[in-house]
């Protein structure tokens, strides 16, 4: 196979920002850093982010304008001018309570329009925001967990347990057959006409490659070979998943849908896809997820429309 995803096409995977791990611990660091004028914070609600009036960019606030919230350090933006310290301008993101505004947006919205700067700081606080949320309580004991570590850990007060963001690894497959067409199914939940690429959580004990077979089986009865290749990874805090991209080749190639997450399937030449598309029949996943990429890197080229 000698498909690609195009470099940087993948929206969610930028990212500039020094996450500063080291400085997460340094609560007199940390207070000064607040304290600095120059320091940027982002907002979020929901799963939402603050943004301008342009609706391209975040909107950042200074800590001083700051409402109350959960504090997380993100990072250090070390880019030249930023911030007038020689270390850098501090970034934070403080997750607001309450429901979000007209003046807030999500990652579908944003993911593909914000800067590599601002994609990054986005993701991270959707991504450890939605971590929050579902880790409220000690998962060994009970117990309600306190945040420590700038927002990037909870202890457990009770049994010492330390619980630490995480992300769950999920394959994302675009499987082709010995005509080299591509095979795309649709969603039991999904609208007639919207069509991507197979997808499923890896289980414990399994390899990546492992999964792209068992899934792409379970779901259409195709039979992967030997040849799965590593497409590219992305992150998918919608809340939790990190999406590994393969392409691989099939050896056997009858259809028979599991009628449970997938109800059809097919193999698309890229004759079929590009004529569906234009006729509106078929429509691909949007511009900011890896299945839309994996498919273009296919097809050879950029493909219009999206869900």
């Amino acid at each position: 196979m000698a498909y690609s995803i195009v470099p940087g096409s993948l929206a969610l995977s930028r990212s500039v920002l020094d996450r500063a791990a080291d400085r997460r611990r340094d609560e007199e660091w940390l207070a000064k850093a607040w304290a600095a004028p120059e320091t940027q914070v982002a907002l979020l609600k929901g799963e939402q982010l603050a943004v301008d009036e342009s609706r391209t960019a975040l909107r950042f606030v200074p800590p001083a304008g700051a409402p109350e919230g959960q504090r997380i350090f993100l990072g250090i933006d070390r880019e030249a001018g930023a911030g007038r310290t020689a270390e850098g301008r501090a970034v934070f993101g403080v997750i607001v309570p309450g429901e979000p505004e007209p003046s807030y947006a999500g990652l579908r919205e944003l993911g593909a329009v914000l800067n590599d700067r601002e994609a990054g700081i986005a993701v991270n606080l959707v991504g450890l925001a939605n971590w929050h949320a579902i880790n409220t309580h000690c998962s060994n004991c009970g117990a309600h967990t306190v945040v420590v570590d700038a927002g990037h850990v909870r202890d457990c007060p009770d049994c010492g347990m330390h619980h630490f963001p995480r992300s769950d690894p999920a394959i994302i497959v675009l499987v082709t057959d010995d005509q080299d067409r591509a095979l795309l199914g649709r969603n039991e939940n999904w609208p007639e006409g919207r069509y991507s690429t197979l997808a499923g959580f890896v289980e414990p004990g399994e390899s990546l490659e492992a999964a792209v077979r068992r899934e792409v089986l379970e779901e259409t009865g195709v039979v992967i070979g030997d040849d799965v290749e590593y497409a590219g990874s992305q992150p998918w805090p919608m809340p939790q998943s990190l999406m590994i991209g393969y392409y691989a080749k099939a050896t056997g190639f009858a259809i028979e849908v599991d009628d449970d997450e997938i109800v059809d399937a097919r193999w698309f030449s890229r004759e079929d896809l590009a004529a569906q598309i234009a006729d509106e029949t078929l429509a691909l996943p949007g511009n900011i997820s890896i299945s839309r990429r994996l498919i273009e890197g296919w097809y050879g080229e950029e493909l219009p429309g999206s869900w």
